[in-house]
């Protein structure tokens, strides 16, 4: 087990050894700021972008104790990021063998499955991605246990877990509110479970109340003018039927891609645990489980969508980031079906997984229309799309779905040509896909030598941005800039700044300041140093 875990951290380090700070913004600076004002660094003003809670950057924070250099404290991010991401394979592990596999089989599969690309892509990022997919299977596992044996630590493990992840994410808010509800129906229901489910509610309650306050704190000190109101997005989209044709087709999306990414592997296991929750038969820890893998899953895609702006990007209607952090669940329990059902139950299921791969990219196709080659096409978004597709510059959701039917068959295949020995077969493909898949992921060279396309500000000394400069150069200013906290202005720069970034189109910088660097139309910014600022900073053109 920490031999498998030390491989999949190396390999994780191995494929973000070049990465030395943000690529997807305002995202990661948000983090990153969020982590450095935790530990008495300088803060930001993120006025009007989108509110990045305090869960995830508290496990960043200590990266800042040690280092305030943006370089040295973003490589220790992607360490922090890695050795998380990592702990999903021990923790498939735990639920696999729960779940009723053998040593060896769920040892194996664990494995695999822990180089699934959900595991890989947000792992070397500075993004709660990295860390929520480990937490929903840690939260899992404790959710078994208290169904199985009423335990009362498991119950507060997972009312623990739950009000975590509300504090780093959104997404959170959906598992706690799952967590609640099953923790009141145990709780109602099943007199042997009711203490420990007490025990988890509180504990849930408590954590929850604790993220609110730290995020409170955090939104009034880097959000000042208020950010980006989700919640009057979501709740407006809730309140007519356009709204909900919106959320609603973009679940479906969701839940397309979620099986695209799992090489169809999500499909067969939302059969499975349909199936199960629908037989009386089957084992209660199994059904309970299933049932709040399926409630958790669809809350997500639901809310996610309806709370999502439209930025005329394709990936408004087909997205598989928010669902994510379920999706090495599904992939488990896609292997368990596979790996375990008899064959004509394995048909079946493989059936449904190709019936909901084909509804929902249809229901995306009939709502989104010739939007999907109209609108931008983010390549962040679509990594997996790209790696089935071979094709990096449009979307093509026929493709996609026709190579994920191709290796869902192969899959299905090595189960039913395997008969017993279904588990190395079925492991074996799932292995081979993701290899293949982390080997298209890994940077192919060294990105080339020389500098960025952002200003070069060295400290000490105040430093001020105007409003008008862009957005994103902005917000990575912010993070780079780590002596002080960046100020704003309309214009004119305030008394007592050193240097100023202003749009390349300001003129002449007033009197006593000198235009020192110009990063041109497209770049964005010109910057201007005020010579009167003994020691102050020397930015230079990048």
């Amino acid at each position: 087990m920490a031999i498998g875990w030390v491989a999949q951290v190396v390999l994780r380090l191995w494929l973000y050894r070049q990465h030395t700070g943000p690529v997807a913004n305002p995202d990661e600076t948000g983090y990153l700021l969020a982590a450095r004002w935790l530990t008495g660094g300088p803060g930001a003003d993120l006025t009007g972008f989108t509110f990045y809670q305090g869960g995830y950057p508290l496990l960043l924070a200590p990266v800042f104790w040690v280092t305030r250099d943006p370089v040295v404290a973003y490589r220790l991010v992607v360490v922090v990021g890695s050795m998380v991401a990592a702990g999903a394979f021990p923790l498939a592990y735990l639920l696999l063998r729960r779940l009723g596999a053998g040593r060896r089989a769920a040892m194996a599969a664990a494995f695999a499955g822990g180089l699934s690309p959900s595991l890989l892509l947000f792992s070397g990022l500075a993004l709660a991605d990295a860390i929520l997919p480990t937490l929903v299977l840690a939260w899992l596992v404790a959710l078994h246990d208290l169904a199985a044996r009423g335990s009362a630590g498991a119950g507060v493990l997972a009312g623990g877990l739950a009000g975590f992840a509300m504090t780093v994410h959104l997404r959170g808010t959906v598992v706690l509110a799952v967590t609640v509800l099953a923790m009141l129906a145990m709780t109602a229901l099943l007199p042997a479970r009711r203490r420990a489910a007490v025990a988890g509610l509180v504990t849930a309650v408590v954590v929850a109340v604790a993220g609110t306050v730290l995020n409170r704190a955090l939104s009034a000190a880097l959000y000042p003018g208020g950010p980006r109101d989700l919640s009057g997005i979501l709740a407006g989209r809730l309140a007519g039927l356009d709204g909900q044709a919106w959320a609603l087709a973009g679940a479906a999306g969701q839940l397309w891609y979620l099986v695209v990414a799992t090489w169809g592997l999500a499909g067969v296991g939302i059969a499975g645990a349909v199936a199960v929750v629908a037989r009386r038969s089957a084992p209660g820890p199994r059904r309970f489980l299933a049932a709040v893998l399926l409630v958790t899953t669809l809350g997500i895609a639901y809310a996610s969508s309806a709370a999502l702006p439209d930025e005329h990007r394709v990936g408004n209607y087909a997205y598989g980031r928010y669902l994510a952090c379920v999706a090495i669940a599904w992939t488990l329990a896609g292997l368990l079906v596979l790996a375990r059902a008899g064959r004509r139950a394995v048909v079946r299921h493989a059936l449904a997984a190709a019936g909901l791969l084909a509804v929902t990219g249809g229901v995306v196709v009939r709502y989104a229309g010739d939007r999907l080659q109209r609108y931008a096409f983010i390549a962040f978004d679509f990594p997996e799309v790209i790696f089935l597709t071979r094709v990096r510059d449009s979307f093509d959701l026929v493709a996609a779905s026709a190579v994920t039917l191709a290796l869902l068959a192969c899959l299905t295949g090595a189960a039913l040509l395997t008969a017993r020995r279904a588990w190395p077969a079925v492991v074996a493909a799932l292995a081979l896909t993701n290899v293949v898949f982390a080997a298209d992921l890994a940077p192919k060279s060294a990105p080339a030598a020389g500098p960025d396309w952002l200003p070069v500000l060295t400290g000490p000394g105040r430093v001020a941005v105007d409003r008008q400069v862009k957005w994103n150069v902005r917000a990575l200013l912010a993070y780079r800039v780590s002596w002080t906290e960046i100020e704003h202005f309309d214009r004119t720069p305030p008394d007592g700044v050193c240097t100023a970034v202003v749009p390349p189109d300001a003129g002449p910088p007033p009197e006593g300041w000198t235009a020192t660097g110009a990063g041109g139309a497209r770049q964005g910014w010109t910057t201007w140093v005020d010579a009167r600022c003994p020691g102050g900073t020397s930015p230079r053109g990048s």
